[in-house]
């Protein structure tokens, strides 16, 4: 979907080998506009894209399990983008994310950067689904600068890229580039197209974030967080659609698991054969397919981990009986899965309930053994829920395996070590 314009690369002195500093001709990608395109799907393609819709629609309506549904979509938006944020090679353990987290919100923001990119990529993934606005090209724009505003690539946040980029190869020039993409003075329009083609919806919603999502991919507009903010594209077409109004399948934590073939998927979207023409149509086909496969398992993954937190659940619940409906600690039991971690004035406003309210139901929860008193930030106090910790730890864990499961196969890119011992 694209051809290869020829460009060259003058030398310069910036490398630090000779090999850096050559200069060279290279290729750069040009993918074809979508906007107007009319691009079909297989049968058997189709009906694996209507099963992951059925999947992601079945959450989004049956996902009641737990008393408060935004705890849920709350967690699974947090995993969803600290997996995004794996896959670009920043990690953070599930502890000291969420300990650092419930630090900002007293005033007390992390002094890592690693943290802080990963905090800023669920910042700007709760934004584009909070805003009511469509996807142009201002939204991805605003993204993009919550994502980087206040980490060490500020520079480049909110901004298009005014250079060429490549992705492989040397640091220094595209000269043994594995890919790249479009020069910069292409990037604009190629997104404004993309804008248009998913305005226009002519695909079914999951079909529709695979192709808009390699497209991205495929344009790279930014110098830096193309991965992350063409992934919150991904999760904001599924919202928009109503497809996934109210809990986002984390999707991200199985193409964090499958790099090789989330690449080689990418790969593959980018031919060079004429739009309609049988390679086109199949190329088109096998990543839409694939993808759509990737949306079912990531809804199996997010229904694993409601059932684990519903057990939980129930087991603080008995650990505390008995607790008085909608008391301010029944309230924040329904609630702690979403804020594992909390304070005194956290709690207060998470459960629209007075200082002193929140206050006890805290002392409440942590006479029960469902919370103890941690340290946060430089000398803040907090409360956490450590069972709910380590499941998302677990979570982190499993999902790294192909199998889904740490004993039956290693996994495959670097999580967070195995817990030593069970928590309430």
């Amino acid at each position: 979907m694209g051809s290869y314009e020829r460009l060259h690369w003058a030398p310069n002195s910036s490398g630090q080998t000779r090999a850096d500093q050559r200069g060279c001709d290279y290729d750069a990608y040009l993918p074809d506009t979508l906007a107007g395109q009319r691009l079909t799907l297989d049968g058997e393609v189709a009906s694996e894209v209507a099963r992951a819709e059925a999947a992601i629609s079945s959450l989004d309506r049956s996902a009641v399990a737990l008393t408060n549904l935004d705890a849920l979509a709350r967690i699974l938006l947090r995993a969803e983008a600290v997996a995004s944020s794996r896959i670009e090679g920043l990690s953070v353990g599930a502890r000291k994310l969420l300990r650092a987290d419930a630090a900002r919100e007293q005033g007390d923001p992390s002094q890592d950067p690693t943290v802080t990119e990963v905090l800023s990529n669920i910042d700007a993934a709760a934004y584009a689904l909070e805003t009511s606005s469509p996807i142009t090209p201002d939204l991805l724009l605003e993204v993009h600068s919550r994502l980087l505003t206040g980490t060490l690539q500020a520079k480049h946040a909110g901004r298009w890229r005014t250079d060429q980029n490549w992705l492989g190869g040397s640091d220094y020039n595209p000269c043994s580039a594995q890919f790249v993409p479009p020069p910069w003075e292409r990037v604009e329009g190629l997104i404004r197209d993309l804008c248009q083609f998913v305005a226009d919806a002519q695909l079914p919603t999951v079909a529709l974030a695979a192709v808009a999502h390699a497209q991205f991919e495929t344009i790279h507009p930014f110098a830096d967080g193309n991965g992350r903010t063409g992934r919150v594209l991904i999760s904001t077409i599924l919202q928009r659609s109503g497809l996934a109004e109210r809990v986002i399948p984390p999707v991200s934590l199985v193409l964090a698991t499958l790099p090789r073939e989330y690449v080689g998927g990418l790969t593959t979207y980018r031919h060079s054969a004429k739009p309609g023409s049988p390679e086109a149509h199949d190329a088109l086909n096998e990543w839409v397919g694939w993808f759509a496969r990737v949306c079912v398992r990531a809804v199996e993954n997010a229904q694993a981990f409601e059932r684990t937190v519903t057990e939980i659940q129930a087991k603080w619940r008995e650990a505390a009986a008995p607790v008085r409906r909608n008391s301010a600690t029944d309230l924040l039991l329904d609630r702690l899965p979403g804020t594992p971690i909390v304070g005194g004035q956290a709690a207060a406003k998470l459960l629209g309930r007075s200082f002193p309210a929140a206050n006890q139901a805290i002392q409440n929860l942590v006479s029960a053994g469902v919370l103890h008193q941690v340290t946060i930030g430089r000398r803040n106090r907090a409360y956490e829920a450590s069972a709910i910790v380590d499941a998302f730890t677990d979570l982190e864990r499993r999902l790294a395996s192909p199998a889904a499961d740490t004993r039956v196969a290693a996994p495959v890119r670097p999580v967070p070590p195995r817990r030593r011992a069970a928590r309430s």
